[in-house]
């Protein structure tokens, strides 16, 4: 069933942005095709606080409000009242949360648009229906999921195609911590980005990672940058203790989500697993490798012409589950080094960067660089404690 939104001109809209880093990566066609339809409006972003550096820059916002931290509930309801400060003519739910619909409702916004599931549909004035197949939830693009959304707006198909920007202050600091590791600046670097916040299903050997890296690094000439979480620094370390070319573990100090937009806006190839990092390169047009496993391809494919998705069928998948339910983790461990060094040979011949037999770059010990990006340049809206 269609909803048509009324055709109003709201004059304060709020976004109640993805929870998930890719998730709100493959939401900007969406956002932007929003902020294109209500050009005056003022466009507040609910977020994460982990998603604030990342969208900070972004044009279609105006403001930034962050949810509590998951261990600080008892915020939520300063947060409410922040939120009802502002006096929204519009909420825009991209999450499916109910509690998502619950504060929309309760901050006052008049109107609140976003798909009609978790029991929520009492709490929004205009619900879309969830797309079925035999009764369930259909598995389809994430990007045409939230296009609905826009389209319900009066907005055209915003397409599928993920955008991002840097600052010039985010580009200086990372400029700055490749010159502390003493990469030259003609060098071509490959960003490992070996984590996945979805579970240990999604991960790939270390010891693939690191035989991968080394071939590619001796074959371009390239230089390799690990990015991790914290709590990702172990893989880290292991893949590049493991490598027999220099390495370097960019994780003293760990980088933000702004100034991990900036480095990978200056590198040449990104190698990944099915994770946000991933919709981060191809929003900056970057060659992508993704190793996939355990999670449904058709959930995120966009028509993005410069990744590789390297995958195996297995009789068990793809299961969506964080942790191998039968021990084996065969999805990823048939993956081989070959099978995916072959798609990142592909992609860099085709970006112009082919096999270098030149070995006049020096390449340097690992050292600590960098440093992390001051204040934004755009509003924040915070919470009180």
């Amino acid at each position: 069933m269609s909803v048509h939104f009324k055709a109003t001109n709201p004059d304060r809209i709020l976004l109640v942005l993805p929870t998930w880093v890719g998730d709100c990566v493959m939401a900007t066609p969406t956002l932007n095709a929003i902020r294109n339809r209500f050009p005056n409006a003022e466009i507040t972003a609910l977020a994460m606080p982990l998603l604030k550096s990342l969208i900070r820059d972004e044009p279609w916002q105006d403001h930034i409000i962050t949810w509590p931290a998951k261990k600080r509930p008892i915020e939520l309801p300063a947060t409410i009242a922040l939120l009802r400060q502002q006096r929204f003519d519009l909420a825009i739910l991209f999450q499916n949360s109910f509690r998502s619909a619950l504060v929309a409702r309760l901050a006052g916004c008049k109107q609140r648009i976003g798909y009609n599931r978790d029991g929520r549909g009492f709490l929004l004035t205009h619900k879309l229906t969830v797309p079925r197949t035999d009764g369930r939830p259909s598995i389809h693009p994430i990007c045409d999921y939230y296009a609905r959304l826009a389209t319900t707006l009066g907005c055209d198909h915003p397409g599928d195609q993920l955008t991002l920007t840097t600052n010039p202050r985010d580009d200086a600091t990372i400029t700055q911590r490749l010159a502390d590791f003493n990469i030259p600046k003609d060098q071509p670097k490959i960003i490992i980005s070996p984590g996945a916040s979805f579970g240990a299903s999604k991960l790939w050997l270390p010891e693939r990672f690191a035989e991968l890296a080394d071939r590619l690094a001796t074959q371009h000439n390239a230089v390799t940058l690990i990015t991790c979480a914290p709590s990702e620094d172990a893989i880290a370390a292991e893949i590049a203790t493991r490598m027999t070319t220099t390495a370097h573990v960019v994780n003293n100090p760990h980088i933000t989500l702004a100034e991990l937009k900036s480095l990978i806006s200056q590198s040449q190839l990104l190698l990944c697993t099915d994770s946000g990092t991933r919709h981060i390169g191809k929003a900056f047009n970057l060659p992508v490798v993704t190793i996939f496993g355990p999670t449904h391809q058709e959930w995120t494919d966009t028509n993005y012409p410069r990744e590789r998705k390297v995958s195996i069928p297995v009789d068990c998948g793809p299961c969506q589950q964080k942790v191998c339910p039968q021990g084996h983790h065969k999805c990823m461990t048939g993956l081989t080094v070959d099978m995916v060094h072959l798609q990142c040979e592909d992609l860099l011949s085709k970006a112009g960067i082919n096999p270098d037999l030149d070995t006049t770059h020096s390449v340097a010990p690992p050292l600590v660089g960098g440093g992390s990006a001051k204040g934004s340049t755009k509003q924040d809206l915070r919470s009180q404690s």
